[in-house]
């Protein structure tokens, strides 16, 4: 009896792990939690997700950010990190640990400012103050470079040298401004509209890194809206490469450092005057080209000049006639001699046939008394008076009989 009683009060690890889960997920204060401590074991995960662990001096609690909830991070946490993380704590059934589930996570310290940073930046946004379309173009040769910066530090020293090496010539004008502390805003604004009034071609607005605190003068909408509103071209170098500030966005052109704002300022001088080589080189190149190519025309058009001249088409005419007359001479010649041998072939035809060449060689024409010739034996008769035509003479002859060379009778 007592055992049975016993394995009703026994439960599975499972049970326990949902019973405790239930537990947390009905106090209201783990489901909106908000808890500060140092980051360590931060692990941004390939799905997205990121696994750190939240501790100070008392102890340690898990967490994870998924995913999902990454909007609620407006920067990169690394170790060490003081923070403030809101979200719930919840127990994870499998292992039966409980871990802090992130929603959003701030700096201490600096989640204030941070808040009004973002919000100004949605609200400069949203009035179009970031839009590409109103971004002006860094002139690419400039003579004169406003500087708004603490006349002290390494920013003016970096710009300065930067811009020196690059070229000697471009002048640099500093307007001497508060960057830090109170006042600093409106000290930048007045360097901005006095640089703008003197009229450089370009204007660099910027300082040393710092934290979120020190480089709020950059952060301040007054600022944001003097660089808008600038005619002159503003290239923004505020802290390190890492830091953001709201005039970032709104200047024409953003650099990481002040450094690299001097090299996208200044023109190199030994640079252009390499170009300038190489494009005189081309350009010499190009006119020999197009003298040579004048050259071959001119040429072209003289031997055309000559052809067509007058003087060249009468000897060309002179020189068809010439061909004419030869041609002319050869064709007569030939036809001549082809004359000629027909005309021997004709009389070789005609001596071939003639009666008198018959003659002389022992042939005789027959003749009857009318003058017609006798072809045919049976032309004769016994009796018949014949003509027998020699070479020498004629024979007139009577037919006495005629004898067949064929075994035939004879008449007498």
């Amino acid at each position: 009896m007592n055992m049975k009683r016993e394995n009703k009060n026994v439960y599975s690890v499972g049970q326990v792990n949902t019973y405790i889960k239930n537990l947390f997920a009905q106090d209201f204060l783990l489901e909106r939690i908000a808890v500060k401590g140092e980051v360590s074991n931060c692990k941004y995960h390939t799905s997205g997700h990121i696994y750190f662990t939240l501790k100070d001096a008392t102890g340690a609690i898990a967490c994870v950010m998924f995913a999902g909830n990454r909007k609620g991070l407006t920067f990169r946490m690394k170790e060490g990190d003081n923070v403030v993380v809101n979200g719930s704590i919840q127990v994870y059934e499998r292992d039966g640990k409980y871990q802090l589930y992130a929603r959003e996570i701030t700096l201490d310290g600096a989640g204030a400012l941070y808040v009004r940073f973002e919000q100004l930046k949605q609200e400069l946004a949203e009035m179009g103050m970031f839009a590409p379309e109103y971004k002006q173009p860094i002139p690419s040769f400039i003579r004169t470079l406003g500087i708004v910066t603490a006349p002290t530090g390494a920013a003016i020293q970096d710009i300065r040298n930067i811009a020196h090496r690059r070229n000697p010539t471009v002048q640099l004008i500093l307007y001497p401004a508060l960057v830090q502390g109170e006042g600093a805003a409106q000290s930048i604004v007045n360097g901005i509209r006095a640089l703008e009034t003197l009229g450089v071609d370009a204007m660099i607005v910027g300082r040393g890194g710092g934290s979120i605190e020190d480089l709020w003068a950059f952060n301040e909408e007054i600022v944001a809206r003097a660089v808008f509103d600038c005619s002159v071209p503003i290239i923004s170098a505020v802290g390190h490469e890492t830091d953001t500030t709201i005039i970032d966005y709104v200047a024409d052109l953003r650099a990481p450092t002040p450094s690299a704002a001097a090299e996208l300022a200044v023109w190199q001088l030994e640079a252009v005057e390499g170009r300038i080589e190489l494009l005189q080189s081309s350009l010499n190149r190009q006119m020999e080209r197009h003298l040579t190519l004048a050259r071959g025309r001119m040429e072209t058009l003289a031997l055309r000049l000559r052809y067509v001249s007058p003087q060249n088409q009468l000897n060309t005419k002179r020189q068809y006639a010439v061909e004419l007359e030869d041609r002319l001479t050869f064709h007569m010649q030939h036809a001549l001699r082809e004359s000629k041998h027909r005309l021997q072939l004709l009389a070789q035809q005609m001596e071939a046939r003639s009666p008198l060449k018959k003659l002389s060689e022992g042939y005789s024409l027959v003749t009857d008394e009318q003058g017609k010739t006798v072809r045919m034996f049976a032309q004769i008769e016994t009796g018949m008076k014949l003509t027998i035509r020699m070479l020498e003479g004629d024979v007139m002859t009577r037919v006495e009989g005629k004898q067949c060379r064929k075994d035939q009778k004879s008449e007498i």
